[in-house]
């Protein structure tokens, strides 16, 4: 089989990462998501806390609904004043998950990948979301909070997410014509959810 990667873009509470890691210990390929930060500090030599701090500082700003920066492969310079700013901080993030589907197959949640990536052939990109109960559920357990804190937290992250797809990319986040498959994990549940994703990388890498 060739190489492929498995772009991952989910609302929250869907139970995305459990189907990852389910389908990262399938192939036996990488997950990457918090990890791509330290990946892309390497490359580009600004202290990994700067890009952790930057997903946080974000999700609590007016950035996204103020302006728009699609991706273009562009990346400053160190010696200009903005070689650590957000947008390079998102840059350095995707030169480094281009360059990674040169060397190997994995599978990549959320940072837009699905657009930075949109060019590979072998790139297939899968929206998971599930219903709003199901989701509530979900990250009261995960959390160990009341159906309130969860229900906020819920909104509050779908709207971020949202937000920066679309700031990054010029994209609507929940379009699923963005998407190979757009899959519902409580209809469906986690063990078809693999399976339906691993028969449509066997079609598309085979065929």
């Amino acid at each position: 089989m060739e190489r492929f990667i498995i772009a991952i873009t989910r609302t929250c509470g869907s139970g995305a990462t459990t189907v990852s890691k389910m389908l990262a210990d399938e192939y036996g390929i990488d997950l990457y998501d918090r990890k791509l930060l330290r990946l892309a500090s390497e490359d580009s030599g600004i202290n990994e806390a700067l890009f952790g701090k930057a997903d946080e500082k974000v999700k609590k700003t007016l950035l996204y609904h103020a302006s728009r920066k699609v991706y273009n492969g562009e990346l400053i310079p160190p010696e200009s004043d903005d070689f650590a700013s957000d947008n390079n901080l998102f840059n350095y993030q995707a030169k480094v998950l281009k360059e990674l589907a040169n060397q190997e197959s994995y599978i990549v949640i959320g940072r837009g990948a699905d657009y930075i990536l949109r060019d590979n052939p072998n790139m297939i990109s899968v929206f998971l979301t599930a219903d709003l109960e199901t989701r509530i559920t979900h990250e009261m357990e995960r959390m160990c909070c009341d159906r309130k804190e969860a229900t906020k937290y819920i909104h509050k992250m779908d709207k971020f997410r949202s937000e920066y797809y679309t700031y990054h990319t010029g994209k609507k986040w929940k379009d699923t014509e963005n998407y190979d498959l757009t899959l519902n994990t409580a209809k469906l549940g986690y063990d078809k959810c693999v399976e339906l994703i691993k028969n449509y990388v066997s079609y598309r890498t085979e065929k």
